[in-house]
């Protein structure tokens, strides 16, 4: 029998503060928190689940899944081992993870560098170097992935990475026509710094252009400066599950998030290109591209980055619920 471990309402806190530094689509932030009987409940909130570009609840889980790998990385720091549960509730369908601390842990030098990159990481939308991605990186991105039940596929060479390109920009191209997607990504664009979520311009990154090889979603961005152009062969990773389930979903977010960081920790950038994933047209093409089983959940463009700007959070009050 598992015993949990009582959790004050501080730690609880701080726990929180490092789950909501996960990605989220538009950075919409789908979450909310409770500290109950001993264990710390992730939920959905359904008021931030975006209509138009989620349909089906994929990227809210998938963002789920990140906060609660930061969750229990912010556990093991404290020096508590958790016990994950995903859906653990059937008659709670908003209730998607919960972490029950249950004995004293030595947080291991890998669980520390992952916890000490929460707070740095965040999507470059910038324009990367030419310097190469180094291999042992490769190797780091797909063990990160495994480590948390998911695969990741690396892209690299300029014809492996313009079949890629070909998908994405079909996959941009449709959602750009469609008026009510654009009208969904237009609330969550945010022009003033001062808003808690969604892009704001700082952090958009420079305005997409018509021959950019792997299209970026246009969040207001600056214009590109002159000699700014995007990496013209960038490493391009795909990271995916043996199926599509709600629960595989789930475990997308913990191993994204935990690739994130592991990029974070290599003095690495990246950002997220979700297009192709969120047409389902495209993604059977990217999955028939990889000639591999499974579900493709993410595509990643990695590289070293220029200097960025991070999406800020909303306030703890306005995610933790309390009882």
């Amino acid at each position: 029998m598992t015993i949990a471990l009582t959790l004050t309402d501080t730690a609880f806190r701080d726990v929180v503060a490092a789950a909501v530094r996960a990605p989220s689509l538009h950075n919409s932030q789908p979450w909310r928190f409770r500290n109950h009987d001993g264990a710390i409940e992730v939920h959905a909130d359904p008021a931030r689940r975006l209509p138009v570009a989620d349909p089906t609840g994929w990227a809210l889980r998938i963002a789920c899944g990140a906060a609660t790998l930061n969750a229990r990385l912010a556990l093991a720091a404290m020096g508590l081992a958790a016990r994950v549960q995903l859906l653990p509730d059937p008659d709670d369908p908003t209730l998607l993870a919960r972490l029950t601390p249950t004995t004293a842990w030595q947080a291991t030098p890998a669980e520390e560098a992952l916890f000490a990159a929460v707070e740095r990481r965040f999507s470059n939308r910038e324009p990367f170097y030419p310097a190469p991605v180094p291999v042992h990186a490769h190797v780091q991105i797909i063990d990160a992935a495994h480590a948390e039940g998911a695969w990741a596929e690396i892209i690299h060479g300029p014809a492996s990475v313009e079949v890629v390109s070909e998908i994405v920009r079909a996959a941009d191209a449709a959602l750009t026509a469609d008026s009510a997607y654009q009208t969904e990504l237009r609330t969550w664009t945010r022009p003033d710094r001062d808003d808690r979520d969604g892009v704001p311009a700082p952090a958009a990154g420079s305005a997409p252009q018509p021959d950019d090889l792997l299209p970026r979603r246009a969040y207001g961005g600056h214009e590109p400066s002159p000699g700014g152009d995007f990496d013209p062969d960038p490493l391009v990773v795909v990271l995916g599950t043996a199926a599509d389930t709600p629960a595989q979903q789930l475990q997308a977010g913990l191993a994204l998030q935990r690739v994130l960081l592991t990029i974070t920790d290599a003095g690495l950038a990246a950002s997220m290109l979700s297009q192709p994933i969120e047409n389902r047209t495209e993604r059977d093409g990217l999955r028939l591209a990889l000639g591999r089983a499974g579900v493709p959940q993410m595509v990643l463009r990695v590289g070293t980055g220029r200097a960025g700007f991070p999406t800020p959070r909303r306030d703890l009050a306005e995610v933790i619920d309390e009882g």
